[in-house]
C-alpha cells in the first residue's frame, strides 16, 4: 500500500520537524527567554511558596507560539474576558474556547500537536504519542502515560464503566486497538488497519480524551480506593454506587467541577449553581509565546448567565468583551449602532455550516403513514421545490444570503453549483404535480390536501430553543407550502426534549443548521452524509443502529441509505486522496438527489462583537463548531487586552 506509507512517512516527518522547531527556540531561550516575570497573577503565591516558579510549573519542551510568525503580536498579562451565556451548563463551552487537545486543528485545516509533543503514525494504523515530560494537570499533578493507562485499562475497559464498549472512533471494522505505555510519556495505539478518525477524533470540539486525571479520579475507584471511604463517598454524593459516582466525577466537558483537574488554559472556580461563574488561569498551562512568557495572557474569563433574549441588548450595552453565540444576523443593525459608545466592534465571520436553515423530515418517525411519504423521494423534493429561498433571503437576511440546498460551500474543493440547486428551485407548478403523482389530490375545506388515512396534510415541525429566527423563516415557508395543500405547524420545545424526541420517533419534521463541516476536504470524514449517528435528525433511528452496532435502532432500509454507509466505510478504508474525492462527490450527490435534508440559504454570516481593547482576535475568520471549535482554534490563550485601540489582526 504506497501511498498509506507515504501518507504515513510524510505525516510523521512532518509533525517531526515542528516539534524539533518548538523545541529549538525553546532550547534557544531558555536561559533568558523563560527567565522572565511570573505572571503577575500568581506572583503572589509564588512569594509565598504556595506556587512553584514558572521555569518549574512548566513542561521541559512546552509548546512555544511563535506570535509573529503567526500573524499575532506578543501580549501583556491581565484582565478579564466578559462573556454571556444562557444556562448554568454552558460552563461546558469554556472546554471548546480554550481549545486544549492532544492535536488540535489549525485555522488552516492542519492538525498539529498541542498536549502532544509529537505524534508518530505509521501505514496510517499506528500511532505512537509523545507527551511534553513535566506536563503537569491544573493541580501540579504529572500528567503522564499513567492518565492514558488508567482510561484504557480501568475506565473503557473496566466491565462496569465500560459496559457500552469502546467508543467506534477507536473501532475499525469493529476492532479496537492494541494499546501499549513504552515509558512514562509515551503511548501507542495500533490497529490492524488504518484509522483516519484517531486524530481527527481528539482534535474536535467535543474531543475523543484518551485519557483521564487519574490521580484523582482513582479515590472513585473501586479497584484503587478505601472501600469505608468509597461507600461513605458514594452516600454523601447521593449515588446509587460507585460507579455512578465515577461517572459524576469523571466529566471534563461538562466542566462544572472546581476540583477536576484540567489541562486547559482558565479553569472553573465557580462551585455551581451560580448566576455568574469565573474560570481563572492554569498556572500549569503548557504553551508560552516567544519569549517565554507563559499563557493565557488574559487572567481570568467571567461568564455571566441570562436569557436568550435579553443577551443581545446586553451586549449591545457593552456587557461583554467577545460574544457571538446568541448574536443573529438580526442584530447586526442595533449592536452596530452602540458600537463607538461602548468601544467594541461589530464583526462579520464566514460561518462553516453548509446551511443556516435546514428542514430535517424524520425518514423513521413512528407515524407510519408520514413515515412512508418521508422516505418517498418525490415527495422531499416537493417540499423543496416548493419553497421561495429568495423570498427567505430577502425578507430575512437583506438578501445577503444565498439560497442553496445543504451541501458543502463554495469554500470547499467538493462543491459544484449543479448540486446545491438540485431540487431548490422554486418552482411551486412542478412540486404540486410531484404531490399528485403520488395520490395527494384530495383536499379538505381550506385546501389542505389529505394523506390516504383521510388525515389533513399538516407537517408539525418542531423547533429546539428560542429560535426567532428560525420561527421567522418557518413563517414564510408555511405560507409557501400551503400554496401547494401541505400545512406547517408550529411547535417550539427545549432543545434537550427534542432530542428525546428525535430518539423516540415522536417528530415528524424538525429544523436547524446544516451539514456540520461545509468547507470539507477529501480528507474530511463524510460521515454526516450518512446513517451513522443516532443525533441526525432525518434518521436517527437509522444512525442509532449504526451507532450501536446494530444492537439499538433499526436498520436502514431504504437502498440510498445503505449506499451511503457503504461509501462511508469504503472512504474509511482508504487514504487515497482520489479515491476520497470520489467517494465523496458520489455522497453529496446522492444527498442532493434524494433531499434528506431541506436546506434553505447558506453563507449567513456570523456577527462577532469584540472591545476594541482585545488583541490577536482575527477581524475575519470562520465561526465553526466542527471543525475549529468555534473561537477555539484562534487559540482564544493569546487574546490580550490593550488599553488603546489598534487594528485587530489576522494570524496565518
Amino acid at each position: 500500500m504506497p501511498s498509506i506509507r507515504r501518507f504515513a512517512r510524510d505525516f510523521a516527518v512532518r509533525w517531526c520537524v515542528r516539534a524539533m522547531v518548538a523545541l529549538l527556540v525553546a532550547l534557544a531561550g531558555s536561559g533568558a527567554a523563560f527567565a522572565v516575570d511570573e505572571p503577575p497573577a500568581l506572583a503572589a503565591d509564588v512569594a509565598a511558596g504556595k506556587l512553584a516558579p514558572m521555569a518549574e510549573r512548566l513542561p521541559a519542551e512546552p509548546l512555544v507560539v511563535n506570535m509573529p510568525a503567526t500573524g499575532r503580536v506578543p501580549g501583556r498579562y491581565g484582565g478579564s474576558l466578559r462573556v454571556i451565556e444562557a444556562q448554568a451548563r454552558d460552563t461546558r463551552r469554556m472546554v471548546v474556547f480554550g481549545y486544549a487537545r492532544l492535536v488540535g486543528t489549525t485555522p488552516g485545516g492542519r492538525i498539529e500537536p498541542d498536549l502532544a509533543r509529537a505524534v508518530d503514525v505509521e501505514d496510517g494504523r499506528i500511532f505512537t504519542i509523545h507527551l511534553r515530560r513535566g506536563h503537569k494537570w491544573s493541580d501540579g499533578a504529572p500528567f503522564t502515560a499513567e492518565d492514558f493507562r488508567y482510561y484504557w485499562e480501568d475506565v473503557v475497559n473496566d466491565p462496569k464503566l465500560g459496559k457500552n464498549g469502546l467508543p467506534r472512533e477507536l473501532l475499525v471494522d469493529g476492532e479496537g486497538p492494541t494499546v501499549t505505555f513504552p515509558d512514562e510519556v509515551t503511548i501507542r495505539y495500533e490497529w490492524a488497519k488504518p484509522n483516519p478518525f484517531f486524530l481527527p477524533a481528539m482534535a474536535r470540539s467535543l474531543a475523543l480524551e484518551i485519557f483521564r486525571p487519574a490521580h484523582y479520579l482513582k479515590q472513585f475507584h473501586q479497584k484503587y480506593a478505601d472501600p469505608a471511604a468509597l461507600e461513605a463517598r458514594v452516600a454523601a454524593e447521593g449515588q446509587r454506587n460507585w460507579v455512578a459516582l465515577h461517572f459524576k466525577m469523571d466529566q471534563s466537558y461538562k466542566n462544572t467541577s472546581v476540583e477536576l483537574p484540567s489541562l486547559q488554559p482558565w479553569v472553573l472556580a465557580t462551585a455551581p449553581p451560580a448566576d455568574r461563574f469565573v474560570f481563572r488561569r492554569n498556572p500549569y498551562f503548557h504553551r508560552v509565546d516567544e519569549a517565554g512568557r507563559q499563557l493565557p495572557y488574559i487572567d481570568e474569563v467571567a461568564m455571566a448567565i441570562a436569557s436568550p433574549g435579553l443577551i443581545p441588548a446586553m451586549v449591545g450595552a457593552g456587557a461583554a468583551d467577545l460574544q457571538a453565540n446568541y448574536m443573529t444576523f438580526g442584530n447586526y443593525a442595533f449592536v452596530k449602532r452602540a458600537a463607538d459608545r461602548w468601544n467594541y466592534d461589530v464583526l462579520r465571520w464566514k460561518s462553516g455550516r453548509g446551511n443556516r436553515v435546514v428542514l430535517y423530515p424524520d425518514l423513521n418517525a413512528r407515524d407510519e403513514v408520514w413515515r412512508a411519504l418521508f422516505q418517498t423521494a418525490d415527495f422531499r423534493r416537493a417540499l423543496s421545490m416548493a419553497i421561495n429561498r429568495e423570498d427567505i433571503n430577502q425578507a430575512i437576511y437583506y438578501g445577503l444570503a444565498r439560497p442553496t440546498n445543504d451541501t458543502v460551500l463554495p469554500a470547499s474543493p467538493l462543491w459544484t453549483p449543479e448540486l446545491a440547486q438540485r431540487w431548490a428551485t422554486y418552482d411551486p407548478a412542478a412540486a404540486g404535480a410531484l404531490l399528485d403523482g403520488l395520490g395527494l389530490q384530495k383536499r379538505d375545506s381550506g385546501g389542505i390536501r389529505l394523506l390516504p388515512d383521510g388525515r389533513a396534510a399538516n407537517i408539525v415541525v418542531e423547533v429546539g430553543g428560542e429560535e426567532g429566527e428560525q420561527v421567522d423563516v418557518l413563517q414564510l415557508v408555511a405560507e409557501d407550502w400551503r400554496r401547494v395543500g401541505i400545512g406547517l405547524v408550529l411547535k417550539t420545545v427545549e432543545k434537550d426534549t427534542l432530542g428525546s424526541r428525535l430518539a423516540a420517533g415522536s417528530t415528524l419534521m424538525s429544523v436547524a443548521p446544516g451539514l456540520e463541516n461545509g468547507i470539507a476536504r477529501p480528507a474530511d470524514s463524510p460521515a454526516e452524509l450518512a446513517p451513522t449517528d443516532s443525533a441526525q435528525a432525518s434518521w436517527p433511528a437509522w444512525g442509532l443502529h449504526v451507532e450501536s452496532g446494530g444492537k439499538l435502532g433499526a436498520e436502514p432500509t431504504l437502498p440510498f441509505a445503505r449506499e451511503l454507509l457503504d461509501l462511508n466505510r469504503r472512504w474509511r478504508a482508504t487514504l487515497d486522496e482520489g479515491e476520497r474525492t470520489a467517494i465523496w462527490g458520489r455522497m453529496l450527490t446522492i444527498n442532493a438527489d434524494e433531499t434528506p435534508r431541506i436546506g434553505l440559504v447558506a453563507g449567513v454570516d456570523q456577527i462577532v462583537v469584540a472591545s476594541r481593547r482585545l488583541r490577536n482576535l482575527p477581524r475575519e475568520g470562520v465561526y465553526n463548531w466542527e471543525p475549529g471549535a468555534l473561537f477555539g482554534m484562534y487559540r482564544p490563550d493569546t487574546f490580550f487586552f490593550e488599553e488603546d485601540r489598534q487594528a485587530l489582526v489576522e494570524p496565518n
